[in-house]
């Protein structure tokens, strides 16, 4: 079958592009034909036969910059502007789709969180209405939803809130929609009365990831350290949800020299620095400040090496030489960094965070030291500390979490939701 997908931005780390490229993967070892219509392909060059580009689409594109920013942080005393804005510009996306649909012969769309979250105004209506206008089968792959972000898209225009309240999430009836956790599945229905896939984030468990290597046996010397210390890795960007004053905690606790934190994504999306000139505070009040790094200009997700030579390493090399993961988060709208700790054969340190672990993760078994609410009681120190120093416990929970992750959240599990999700899509039409 010729499956469609239309996305905002592809390729990079950002956690929809990721998953993205996962579907398409699989689908194409199902044998669809898949083609895919970005705004942004990033970090990957473009198949002209199967991917087209539609710089309207990208959120950086300056129409949508605009409307963003007329809608939710600078807005006029009129919106009768952005209304405008927002339908014209609509039809020029609008009428792109329609002709990449028919150019292609495609059979079924697949939306990439574009009809979810109106992060990109123009593209979820001009998707709205072509989804309606071609009445094909559509798969909505919805991440997250406005409401899950606090007031970050209420309007002070009453316009815009009924705007979004009516686009996204897309409501068809040749529609259906996948979601990322069971609290997303719940609210779907409970707010729209629409039924949804769950459908996990997934990793591919038939290829080795975080293994030793030459490459990563040099990253403590890139740290500024050596081989005989121990690495807890935070292998998260440094928002304040990811809870990261709670490892540094930890490493306080445990007082001990030579266990060192390693923090490998950077503070682009904390607002103003504030969350990074807090753990920086924090690191020197408890004068840890030889056994923290944050070290995200070591670290690609692809461990690219940039033109001037210098050694980037992967995620992978980073699990490689982690002793243990710290991941206190706060909130998550599913982890992909603990199935990938899992897929690495790493012990994780975790909070119970909300609305995910518990219910799509935690209940399957896995073996973690959990927090409650962030709470670093002794016992959870004791607890962690055994696993640190015990190279035979980790490697006993490490192995058994594998084949936990191996059985619910392997590249075999997308392939039988994405089989549901393609029969269920076609039922409509």
């Amino acid at each position: 079958m010729r499956i469609g997908f239309i996305i905002g931005r592809i390729g990079g780390v950002d956690g929809v592009a990721l998953e993205t490229e996962k579907w398409i993967h699989v689908l194409r070892s199902m044998g669809h034909k898949v083609y895919i219509l970005s705004g942004q392909f990033q970090e990957r060059p473009m198949d002209p036969e199967t991917e087209t580009l539609v710089p309207e689409i990208s959120f950086f594109s300056p129409e949508s910059y605009w409307s963003q920013k007329k809608a939710f942080f600078y807005p006029e005393t009129d919106p009768g502007e952005l209304i405008e804005h927002l339908n014209l510009y609509s039809k020029v996306i609008y009428k792109k789709i329609i002709e990449w649909v028919r150019t292609h012969k495609i059979k079924l769309l697949v939306s990439e969180n574009a009809s979810a979250l109106p992060s990109h105004l123009e593209m979820g209506l001009a998707i709205n209405k072509a989804v309606h206008k071609l009445g094909l089968p559509t798969i909505t792959h919805d991440h997250d939803f406005a409401w899950e972000r606090g007031d970050r898209y209420k309007s002070p225009h009453e316009e815009i809130n009924r705007f979004v309240e009516k686009v996204f999430p897309l409501i068809a009836p040749n529609a259906i929609h996948a979601v990322i956790n069971t609290h997303a599945q719940q609210t779907l229905k409970e707010k729209f009365g629409r039924d949804a896939v769950n459908v996990p984030n997934v990793m591919d468990f038939s290829k080795p990831f975080g293994e030793k290597n030459k490459k990563n046996a040099r990253l403590p010397e890139y740290l500024g350290y050596t081989k005989e210390d121990i690495f807890l890795y935070q292998i998260t960007r440094i928002v304040r949800r990811k809870g990261i004053e709670v490892a540094i905690d930890l490493l306080h606790r445990l007082n001990d020299k030579k266990i060192k934190l390693i923090i490998t994504g950077n503070y682009a999306d904390d607002a103003g620095s504030a969350y990074y000139n807090d753990l920086n505070e924090q690191v020197h009040d408890l004068h840890l400040s030889d056994q923290v790094r944050f070290a995200y200009h070591l670290f690609h997700n692809k461990g690219l090496t940039p033109s001037n030579g210098d050694l980037m390493f992967s995620l992978s090399d980073a699990y490689a030489q982690a002793t243990a993961c710290t991941y206190f988060s706060t909130y998550e709208g599913f982890g992909n960094a603990f199935v990938e700790a899992v897929l690495s054969r790493t012990p994780i340190f975790v909070n119970n965070y909300e609305p995910v672990y518990m219910p799509d993760i935690g209940s399957k078994g896995f073996k973690t030291v959990m927090l409650h609410d962030n709470v670093l009681t002794d016992e959870a120190v004791r607890e962690m500390a055994n696993i640190i120093y015990d190279p035979a416990l980790a490697a006993e929970i490490a192995d058994y979490n594998y084949a936990l992750g191996k059985k619910y959240f392997s590249y075999d599990t997308l392939r039988e939701k994405l089989e549901e999700l393609i029969e269920k899509a076609l039922a409509l039409v």
